[in-house]
């Protein structure tokens, strides 16, 4: 299979990459590294992205970020950061890929626990990982030729040390937990599904 990652050289992306590396031809993506390059907030750069790669058989996603702090101090601008890079960066790579993508393919976004286990500083986070939920709720019953979507909803992970404090009494969960949800999305025949690891 032809398998683009965008987010390949992040905590997750590195593992993913890793993981499918060998059996498939992966094309690596990144908004400065990486095979193409691709900025996930601008519909213009997603859309040459696509161009260059040419048709593809699955697309995962694990890149976007949010804003993280006190919502007392939260401006409207802080709340868009996450709303124009990880829900509508990853939601227009499924628009705009569709039009691109094999039949019987799949794209696999990447959510988190904060839509249905919130935290203190996580309002914008949470927010944006239940519409990401969401929307790949609704998008598996729209797309067409039999393209497949889900959603990868982990808890914190064991690399990302420095998030450990901001989420009192939750237990790391293991990267090979984290990665093996990916393949399921990838490899499996699942749709329309929530992959929640914790």
């Amino acid at each position: 299979m032809k398998i683009i990652i965008v987010g390949a050289t992040g905590t997750l992306g590195k593992k993913v990459t890793a993981a499918l590396q060998g059996r498939h031809q992966i094309i690596t993506a990144g908004s400065k590294s990486g095979d193409l390059q691709v900025d996930i907030t601008s519909t213009a750069s997603i859309e040459a992205f696509y161009k260059k790669a040419g048709k593809f058989d699955a697309l995962v996603s694990v890149t976007g970020s949010g804003h993280f702090g006190p919502l007392n101090t939260m401006t409207p601008d802080d709340f868009k950061k996450g709303t124009d890079s990880k829900l509508l960066g990853q939601v227009n790579l499924v628009l705009i890929g569709q039009h691109y993508i094999n039949p019987k393919g799949s794209f696999t976004l990447t959510s988190g626990i904060l839509a249905t286990d919130p935290i203190l500083y996580g309002a914008n986070l949470s927010t944006v990982n239940g519409a990401i939920n969401s929307f790949v709720i609704a998008a598996a019953i729209g797309l067409e030729n039999d393209v497949r979507i889900n959603a990868i909803s982990p808890g914190v992970v064991e690399d990302s040390p420095e998030y450990f404090d901001a989420f009192p009494g939750h237990i790391p969960v293991s990267m090979d937990r984290v990665v093996a949800g990916y393949l399921r999305s990838v490899l499996g025949a699942g749709t329309g599904q929530v992959v929640e690891i914790f």
